[in-house]
């Protein structure tokens, strides 16, 4: 039975997290395994990578086969090297001592350029913060200087508008007292017109009273020339009758011809044997 050292996936989507599994190489990548020999976290930088050493090993000297990926990763904690050392012991090329001794300053090497590696990336994101951190002060300096600068100006607004009002107020102190100056002038000047139109008041009344008496005299004067007026009419027919008398002598015209009016006009007055036949 060929027996494999792969991962076996786990974790969420585009999270992905592996547990190092020695497992037959026909079962499926997540289905049974053998035995679970360590974890490879790729999420962090550099990668978290938990391993039991000496099952590892022990595996790879039954013949297990790593896959590429897991070949890498015993590579990179030193399982590959200490195995190749112990075949090397196994063929005599060097002693047991030799192979640990050598398996110790490279483990040591490894070791510091892991952690010169994770000094870089720590320095690195100091550097990074730095850098945001000054970019930040900038902004906010910036900031401050503008909000000083609108600040100042609304203090210099203030002041004027402050200013303004004061000239203002002064103004419509002086404009009121210059309007009670005229009020009062105004009022001496009606209190003088009053006490003149009181004295000529008599003199108006006087006038008022010879008006009347006049229009009185006009009112009589009227009345007694409609009098007259409708006295003239009432005499006119007679005077048109004699004047036609007048003409029909000169042209020789018949009496009864021109007597023709005032005989209609007698006929409109009733008379007395009249009003006798009618009763």
């Amino acid at each position: 039975m060929p027996v494999k050292i792969r991962l076996s996936r786990q974790g969420r989507k585009k999270k992905p997290f592996y547990h190092i599994v020695i497992t037959d190489s026909r079962a499926p990548r997540d289905g049974k395994f053998i035995e679970r020999v360590g974890s490879y976290n790729p999420n962090t930088n550099p990668a978290t990578i938990e391993l039991n050493f000496d099952s590892a090993l022990n595996w790879l000297q039954k013949g297990a086969q790593p896959s590429d990926t897991c070949r890498a990763i015993l590579s990179y904690r030193g399982v590959m090297y200490k195995n190749h050392l112990l075949n090397g012991v196994k063929k005599g090329a060097f002693s047991e001592e030799e192979a640990e001794k050598r398996f110790q300053t490279w483990m040591k090497e490894k070791e510091d350029k892991i952690q010169t590696k994770k000094d870089g990336l720590s320095k690195a994101a100091e550097d990074e913060s730095k850098k945001r951190f000054e970019a930040e002060s900038k902004v906010k300096e910036k900031r401050a200087e503008a909000i000083a600068l609108r600040n100042s100006e609304l203090a210099e607004e203030a002041v004027k508008a402050a200013s303004e009002k004061a000239n203002e107020g002064k103004e419509v102190i002086a404009e009121t007292e210059e309007i009670k100056e005229e009020e009062a002038g105004t009022k001496t000047e009606e209190k003088g017109e009053e006490v003149k139109a009181e004295e000529a008041a008599p003199v108006e009344i006087k006038e008022e009273v010879k008006v009347e008496e006049v229009k009185v005299e006009e009112a009589a004067s009227a009345e007694a020339s409609t009098e007259e007026k409708l006295e003239e009419k009432k005499a006119a027919p007679v005077e048109a009758v004699k004047e036609k008398e007048v003409k029909a002598k000169k042209e020789k015209v018949p009496v009864e011809e021109v007597k023709e009016e005032p005989k209609k006009e007698q006929a409109k007055e009733p008379k007395a044997g009249d009003e006798e036949k009618t009763k």
